[in-house]
C-alpha cells in the first residue's frame, strides 16, 4: 500500500493539512502510522477521493461531442497576448495549464483573465514519473 503524509495529501489534493485530518476524522482516511511515527493515509484512497471531486466543475461544453479525454475546467488567470501569438495560462483546480495559441484564437474565444474556460489534451506521449523511494507495488 503506498502511504502518503498528510502534508503530501493536501499538498496533491490542493486542499490544508487541517481538511485531511479532518476527513481522517470523519472517515473517508484511514489513518495508519509509517515506521517514523508519522500520520500517514492510503494513496489509493487520496486517488479516489481526488478522482471523485475531479467532476465538481462544470465543463462549459458539455454538450458538445469530443474525442479528447483529458479535459480540464478551470479559469483564465493569465493572458500574454502580441499580434500573432498568446501565451493562456488556467487554474484548474491545483493544477496550472499553460497554452500557447494564435492571438486571433484567443480573440475568437473571448478569452479574458477571470473567464471559465477548458483546457483539452489529447497527446499520443504523455511522460509520467514516480519518485524514486516509491515501492514496488507487486
Amino acid at each position: 500500500m503506498t502511504q502518503l503524509r498528510v502534508r503530501d495529501a493536501a499538498a496533491f489534493l490542493g486542499i490544508s493539512d487541517d481538511t485531511v485530518r479532518r476527513l481522517v476524522d470523519a472517515g473517508t482516511f484511514a489513518r495508519a502510522t509509517d515506521e517514523a511515527g508519522r500520520a500517514v493515509v492510503d494513496g489509493r484512497e487520496v486517488a479516489a477521493y481526488a478522482r471523485a471531486r475531479s467532476t465538481e466543475l462544470t465543463d462549459p461544453a458539455s454538450e458538445v461531442k469530443h474525442s479528447a479525454r483529458n479535459r480540464f475546467v478551470g479559469i483564465v488567470t493569465d493572458l500574454v497576448v502580441d499580434t500573432v501569438m498568446a501565451q493562456v495560462e488556467l487554474q484548474c483546480g491545483p493544477h496550472r495549464v499553460v497554452s500557447l495559441m494564435s492571438a486571433e484564437a484567443v480573440r475568437d474565444l473571448g478569452l479574458e483573465v477571470g473567464a471559465v474556460a477548458v483546457a483539452s489534451v489529447k497527446a499520443t506521449m504523455v511522460a509520467v514519473e514516480a519518485p524514486a523511494h516509491q515501492e514496488d507495488p507487486r
